[in-house]
């Protein structure tokens, strides 16, 4: 009986070693997103109903002197904010129901607001988002600087795409399909989610430029926290000889500056490997539920607080980046319906909108079954 104990709540165990730092990651991230929403609404003059970590039962809970009900449910894998006037996802009640509504409500009511006011503070979730992993990479890069090493290759490996390309030891990577690199892992970063696509490089060889061409190939690799990832590569190595590896340190506002950078190529990245992945050339095991988020939070807590916020970091901007998908009920979904209601000067009709949003409602369903089969079943 103590060794089943001691499994399941030693920092190693279940509890503490992964159900714990689950709820940690998802709690911050869903938190972050939900005040966006809740600060920019309240901005925008509009009444806060209730603001929820967690769905289903209340748990425990207060109200504020605005008459916000803060609480925390049973279901700790998402959340939400409950604008004054919602009776339903898609925030356009029946005409009955604002008929019900106390003159100080309507001028709260989140459906009754101008557009822009509601495109902010819907857009303000996944933009929070963004700005917490902007926050947690400035911090980093100000404690621990950033290792970098020059864009050299060492050695070429037999039978590689970049041995067919004609690479070189000795060659410095100048640009890379069109952008230009500075640092080695600038080119890993160009080259890793493009597997299969032709990428046109410029080298230096000798003082001189050299266009050659190479088309990454899928690697099977273990990342730093244990995941087995499948990346590509073109089959060129850098070493400490020539790529001489060295941290660069940064001051607050260049650590912002390196920070706000990081997030914008994570958001290509993860846009770029959404769109191949419906296009089916990603590996559909890259994609995981709660179940993969639990035990990669149970890993990087293992190995450190700052690999565990690191993990907060790069799940938050994922959670932004999917929020805007144009998909209703997500926010993406809601954005594109205030797009359409800017440019007519009228709302979408409430039958197209319901609509809309069962569609979507399938189609983030099926997405959410899919990625709990891959934890459970699939991969």
């Amino acid at each position: 009986m103590g060794e089943i104990a001691t499994s399941i709540f030693s920092t190693e165990g279940l509890v503490l070693g992964t159900i714990v730092p689950f709820l940690f990651v998802l709690t911050v991230v869903v938190f972050v997103h939900e005040m966006g929403h809740y600060l920019v609404g309240r901005w925008c003059g509009i009444g806060v109903s209730a603001f929820s970590i967690g769905f289903g039962p209340e748990l425990l809970g207060f109200n504020d002197s605005h008459g916000t009900r803060w609480k925390l449910s049973a279901v700790p894998l998402g959340g939400y904010v409950k604008f004054v006037g919602d009776v339903n996802a898609t925030s356009q009640p029946h005409p009955d129901d604002i008929d019900q509504l106390s003159e100080e409500d309507r001028a709260r009511a989140f459906h009754l607001q101008p557009v822009w006011k509601r495109f902010a503070t819907v857009l303000a979730g996944p933009l929070f988002n963004f700005l917490l992993t902007i926050a947690v990479f400035a911090v980093m890069f100000s404690i621990y600087g950033r290792y970098v090493a020059e864009p050299m290759v060492a050695e070429v490996r037999e039978g590689s795409p970049a041995a067919s390309a004609g690479f070189q030891p000795g060659d410095r990577f100048v640009m890379v399909d069109g952008n230009r690199v500075e640092t080695f892992g600038e080119v890993q970063r160009y080259v890793t989610g493009r597997a299969g696509d032709p990428i046109t490089f410029v080298m230096l060889r000798d003082g001189r430029e050299v266009e050659l061409t190479a088309t990454p190939e899928l690697l099977e690799q273990t990342d730093a926290m244990g995941n087995v990832v499948k990346i590509g590569i073109i089959g060129v190595v850098n070493n400490q000889e020539v790529g001489q590896p060295r941290v660069i340190e940064y001051g607050p506002m260049q650590a912002l500056g390196e920070a706000v950078a990081e997030t914008g190529h994570i958001i290509v990245r993860t846009g770029q490997f959404l769109r191949r992945f419906v296009a089916g050339r990603e590996d559909r095991c890259q994609l995981g539920g709660p179940v993969k988020i639990a035990d990669m939070a149970g890993r990087a807590a293992s190995m450190g607080f700052e690999w565990l916020v690191q993990l907060v970091a790069l799940l938050s901007v994922g959670i932004g980046v999917l929020n805007l998908l144009p998909i209703p009920p997500l926010d993406g979904g809601h954005l594109v319906f205030y797009a359409i209601e800017a440019v007519r000067r009228k709302p979408v009709s409430e039958r197209v909108m319901d609509a809309f949003y069962r569609t979507g409602l399938f189609l983030v369903l099926a997405f959410m079954a899919f990625v709990f089969w891959n934890d459970i079943f699939g991969c």
